[in-house]
């Protein structure tokens, strides 16, 4: 079973890539929908709820195969700000640029979401 959508993908893929070609100088509507669409994004390609992907105030979503957390706080966490987390999602960042810099809090032996990221569906489309 595929992740619940709450963002329309064509209005997610629209606020990527408005994102992108602005430089990440959008408002925040357009930021909040790009956020949303890519974590939705990654809980669908990393099905799971091992590790809970935090990108405050936007978003946040349970991802990644493995134990399942139910109560209190997640023993794997990834937290990290809109840009950075879009800067991943789009591949303009690495997973390892991004943690040696101390842009992203990644806790938990499956909190490392490099294998994912950059996400396919933030690619323009001919």
């Amino acid at each position: 079973m595929g992740v619940r959508r709450r963002t329309d993908p064509a209005q997610g893929r629209e606020a990527v890539w408005q994102w992108r070609d602005a430089g990440g100088d959008v408002p925040v509507a357009v930021r909040r929908t790009a956020v949303r669409f890519t974590l939705e994004e990654l809980a669908d390609v990393a099905p799971g709820r091992s590790v809970e992907v935090r990108v405050p105030p936007d978003g946040a979503v349970q991802a990644v195969e493995g134990p399942r957390h139910t109560r209190g706080t997640p023993p794997n966490v990834v937290e990290t700000d809109a840009q950075t987390w879009l800067g991943l999602a789009t591949g303009e960042l690495t997973w390892e640029d991004a943690v040696a810099a101390g842009r992203v809090s990644a806790s938990g032996e499956r909190a490392d979401l490099a294998a994912w990221l950059p996400l396919q569906a933030t690619r323009r489309r001919a």
